[in-house]
């Protein structure tokens, strides 16, 4: 299994590890991340989450090789404040979220994730789960999925292949990626297609509906930052806009005064700023970790302090 973490060692650093630390890796998917965690923290703990099994099953048997002082949960990180107090953990010292999908969901041709290989219509990171993108696409109204394409896609010509997704499943069933990228280019025309290729961002918004990733990440970080501990940081990799506004926005809320209190000598507490940002930008993938992997490209990395 070849998975690469990115921006892996930036991550690790900014979370100042405490060798006594309890730590939460919110999206372990192939154990890149927590593997270097559990090697800093000998007297500490991690709890790691995924909603995928087969994640688990990998990075269990991988950690197993480094220690014992962790445990996975396989649950979604919407539920991460939930499962940490079914487990006594009330405080954190650190939390690291990589909301991108791991190399091997992407490879794995029967996830259905990629636009680029022939496999049933799924997307699901949790294969448990009802809804997957054969449901989506074949069942949503055309206003909801145009509503879709333009929230999760932000692509200009979404109600054009909303509607030749709604046309095209009348006549058969669209059953597999290519079927639907088939779809979406004769939605747009040839010229459009390979000019903006919009099938990346169709089959991007398709998965965040499926796995409600956006919601998810709001109630996340949401607990994440009530759990940490004072001094405990929390850094999140983004991988596309939507994401990283949402990051931005949550940690813009919980470190700033109110506009209505600023400039007043005696703030109320509770309106304080319980956070700082590390770092005022965020930090993007060096030079040389982007010539080690494309895939790494658009992301970033946003840190925040507990204060």
């Amino acid at each position: 299994m070849i998975h690469y973490s990115v921006m892996r060692d930036v991550a690790i650093e900014n979370l100042n590890l405490k060798d006594d630390g309890i730590y939460v890796d919110a999206t372990l998917g192939y154990a890149g991340h927590s593997g270097e965690i559990l090697k800093r923290i000998k007297k500490g703990f991690l709890f790691a989450f995924d909603a995928d099994t087969e994640a688990i099953s990998y990075s269990n048997q991988y950690l197993r090789k480094i220690a014992s002082n962790f445990k996975l949960i396989h649950a979604n990180f919407k539920d991460l404040k939930i499962k940490l107090e079914e487990n006594n953990c009330f405080e954190v010292d650190g939390f690291l979220f990589d909301l991108g999908l791991s190399s091997p969901e992407i490879d794995n041709q029967e996830r259905g994730f990629s636009f680029m290989s022939e496999a049933r219509l799924d997307m699901r990171m949790n294969q448990t789960q009802k809804l997957d993108a054969y449901y989506v696409v074949n069942n949503y109204s055309l206003e909801a999925l145009t509503e879709i394409f333009y929230k999760y896609a932000e692509e200009a010509k979404s109600k054009l292949i909303a509607n030749g997704i709604v046309n095209a499943r009348k006549n058969k069933e669209i059953t597999t990626t290519l079927e639907l990228v088939e779809v979406i280019k004769n939605s747009v025309g040839a010229n459009y297609f390979y000019k903006k290729h919009p099938e990346r961002v169709i089959f991007q918004a398709i998965r965040i509906e499926v796995n409600q990733e956006l919601t998810a990440i709001e109630q996340a970080l949401e607990d994440a930052i009530k759990m940490l501990k004072i001094g405990g940081r929390i850094c999140v990799i983004t991988f596309h806009s939507l994401e990283d506004r949402i990051v931005k926005n949550i940690f813009k809320k919980y470190s700033e005064v109110p506009e209505v209190f600023k400039g007043m000598p005696d703030i109320p507490l509770e309106y304080r700023p319980i956070i700082k940002l590390v770092n005022k930008k965020p930090i993007v993938p060096s030079l040389e970790e982007l010539n080690e992997n494309s895939r790494s490209r658009s992301a970033k990395l946003r840190v925040i302090e507990r204060i």
